[in-house]
């Protein structure tokens, strides 16, 4: 974003946000939130520049355990339960499985003890040759998708625990497929998950849900991935299994 943009989305002038730049201005607390705001930063990042400015933080970070956050416990199981039958989980910053609902137990079918100790990592399961791995059919396609989603999330943060993870999980070795290949499709929209379950592919395509107005760090980073069928085949099969 260039200075005149920054400028015309805080309304403030171009010469103003040219001397903070420069350093020939110190920026007020208020004016760094403002500005931060505009540039849409993590609040995370925002304490980190309100440190740097000379300001005390002001989001905190509470444990989700934390009796302020009870609500939002609430709210996360309210969720993931409403989309049963479909699977759907709820991940910290760091992919950390935070919760997830009766559907996901059958996904995790032959997945190693090791993986699901917690902290369960959501990622790691997914591509670790003794978690999804061997029963993810477009095994190829998938891990590009969590890889390239990964790789975007060091690039925007510098988190040495994303970093690590980025790296661990891109020295997992590939699969031999297994099953049936993927049916044709048109052209896609979305790239979706082919994964077997109890002897039949199931296909999902996944959406993640994030809180909208959050003031609390935590909160800012809690994730809801819910995995949706993909095909009316993938939805009575999930049904069935959720009745049976």
């Amino acid at each position: 974003m260039s200075q005149l943009d920054l400028a015309c989305q805080a309304d403030v002038s171009t010469r103003h946000v040219s001397f903070l730049e420069t350093g020939r201005s110190r920026p007020s607390r208020e004016m760094v939130l403002h500005l931060a705001e505009r540039l849409d930063v993590p609040l995370r990042e925002r304490n980190v520049l309100l440190v740097a400015a000379g300001f005390a933080p002001v989001f905190p970070e509470r444990p989700l355990g934390d009796p302020a956050l009870a609500a939002v416990r609430e709210v996360v199981e309210l969720v993931l339960a409403g989309h049963e039958p479909y699977p759907a989980i709820a991940v910290d910053r760091h992919w950390t499985l935070v919760a997830a609902n009766k559907a996901v137990t059958a996904m995790m079918e032959n997945v190693a003890d090791e993986l699901l100790k917690p902290p369960v990592n959501a990622l790691r399961i997914a591509l670790h040759p003794q978690g999804l791995a061997p029963r993810t059919v477009n095994f190829a396609e998938w891990r590009g998708h969590i890889l390239g989603q990964l790789r975007r999330q060091v690039e925007a943060t510098a988190d040495p625990v994303l970093a690590a993870l980025s790296e661990e999980l891109a020295r997992y070795p590939a699969p031999r497929s297994i099953g049936p290949p993927p049916p044709e499709r048109p052209p896609a929209v979305a790239i979706p998950l082919h994964l077997m379950c109890g002897g039949e592919m199931l296909s999902f395509i996944s959406t993640i849900t994030v809180f909208g107005t959050p003031v609390d760090i935590t909160l800012s980073e809690l994730a809801i991935e819910t995995f949706l069928p993909a095909n009316r085949a993938t939805a009575e099969t999930l049904r069935r299994m959720a009745a049976g």
